[in-house]
């Protein structure tokens, strides 16, 4: 069987955003709320909005997905713990037949959204990069360090590279 074209990707983000919600595990309350210039919000409301946008964007595949309340009070823990759990889902729609060009559609009361299933895929991809870039950011101007979440990093740690030595000549 031929893995899913954007399986590395999604497998990216999912690890990547578990990884930042793990740095930011030793924070105070105080430092969790608070908010820097340029960016989303505090640590945890972005923390909260990215997982719940996560979870939002999962429900336009699958039926039955729990949404989560970004203006509640939801801790790191059950946060991490989401995001455990969109893993598979995600893995099971990617591993689905899908058509770049499927129409999904996003209803208000008065309004509706079109987009591309690709288009909708690659922006889940996108939300959580930029949201994570955020965290990182808030968390270097508290001196905190930040994790190692780039692709290459996601990769070596997944076994998904490499490095053979050459013979020399």
């Amino acid at each position: 069987m031929t893995a899913s074209l954007l399986g590395d990707a999604f497998a990216h983000h999912l690890w990547a955003t578990e990884r930042v919600i793990d740095a930011c595990a030793e924070l105070t309350p105080e430092q969790l709320a608070t908010p820097v210039p340029g960016t989303y919000g505090s640590i945890i409301d972005t923390l909260r909005h990215l997982v719940g946008a996560d979870r939002w964007y999962l429900s336009f595949f699958r039926d039955g997905t729990e949404a989560i309340d970004e203006q509640s009070d939801i801790g790191l823990a059950d946060l991490r713990s989401a995001m455990a759990s969109n893993a598979p889902a995600w893995t099971a729609v990617l591993a689905g037949e899908l058509d770049a060009d499927d129409d999904v559609v996003e209803r208000g009361e008065d309004w509706e959204f079109h987009t591309p299933l690709g288009l909708r895929l690659a922006q889940v991809v996108h939300h959580g990069t930029d949201h994570r870039s955020q965290v990182c950011t808030a968390l270097t101007s508290l001196g905190v360090a930040v994790p190692d979440i780039d692709l290459w990093a996601w990769g070596e740690a997944a076994g998904r590279t490499r490095t053979l030595r050459t013979p020399s000549a």
